[in-house]
């Protein structure tokens, strides 16, 4: 994650004070939506190389990182959209790019499709499609709620959630077959990103369960703002691709490097400007 240009601050809506990180400035925002568990944090890299050339920000989600908690005890992902615009209307944008990645690539789905003409441009970076069977599953088990405990094993439950989303997909299923082939990151990162949960370890699982909820199959075909459907390649969802995109064949398409290195996080925001700029 390194050391980060980006600014850091907070803006007020109904719910109370949402947190966020940008860089750069002019030309039509990037607003960048992360994927859950975690917090813009996992953005910094991209919301630096985004802000050589024009104004990008990354809030934290409600109910992650820094951001505070949603309203609704089960909130969808309609309430997370109507938060985001609500955000962009305290901090004065009115016209902007969107890029989610996962749960943020829901959250910009629905806002692209209930507020189009405040997105010129979309970009999704992953989303998983699931069958009937397996969504029962990951509604079930995959974002449990775990409430703070006198032992504390609360945090060691969060750090190996943290831990084993590198390793398996889903985490639960600890085996061969599920096993995640890529590198472990080490341990400093792996302290950075279980910060992020412990951070919001009461309110977390609620965007992940309404991002599951929420079918990108139903949604992304009724989509009609410019999209990009483009993937990191070690995205555990990276073989869906040719699928996600045959849902929208109109989209532009792309496999991304990645942003968790400097190197990656040029390459694909050479990728973004792009199609943000072509």
């Amino acid at each position: 994650m390194g050391e980060s240009m980006a600014r850091r601050g907070f803006t007020e809506i109904a719910e109370g004070q949402v947190h966020w990180r940008r860089a750069g400035a002019g030309g039509v925002p990037l607003v960048l939506l992360h994927a859950s568990p975690y917090s813009s944090l996992v953005l910094d890299g991209l919301v630096d190389e985004i802000g050589r050339d024009r104004l990008a920000i990354a809030p934290d989600t409600l109910g992650n990182g820094d951001s505070c908690a949603p309203a609704p005890e089960e909130p969808d992902i309609a309430y997370f959209a109507d938060a985001t615009y609500r955000l962009l209307d305290a901090m004065g944008l009115e016209r902007v790019d969107l890029y989610g990645a996962h749960t943020g690539a829901r959250i910009a789905t629905e806002i692209a499709l209930t507020r189009p003409g405040r997105v010129r441009k979309l970009i999704l970076d992953g989303f998983g499609l699931y069958t009937p069977e397996a969504l029962e599953e990951i509604l079930r088990v995959y974002a449990p709620f775990v409430p703070p405990d006198m032992q504390a094993g609360h945090l060691m439950w969060s750090w190996h959630f943290v831990r084993d989303q590198h390793l398996f997909f889903p985490w639960f299923k600890r085996d061969a077959e599920h096993r995640y082939m890529r590198d472990m990151p080490d341990a400093a990162r792996l302290h950075a990103l279980f910060l992020e949960v412990a951070k919001a370890q009461t309110t977390y699982h609620k965007s992940y369960r309404a991002a599951f909820r929420y079918s990108m199959a139903e949604a992304v075909p009724r989509l009609a703002v410019p999209t990009l459907i483009a993937f990191t390649r070690t995205d555990m969802v990276f073989p869906l691709l040719d699928r996600a995109h045959a849902l929208l064949p109109g989209a532009e398409r792309a496999e991304l490097p990645g942003h968790e290195t400097p190197e990656e996080c040029a390459a694909t925001a050479a990728i973004l400007r792009g199609f943000l700029d072509g």
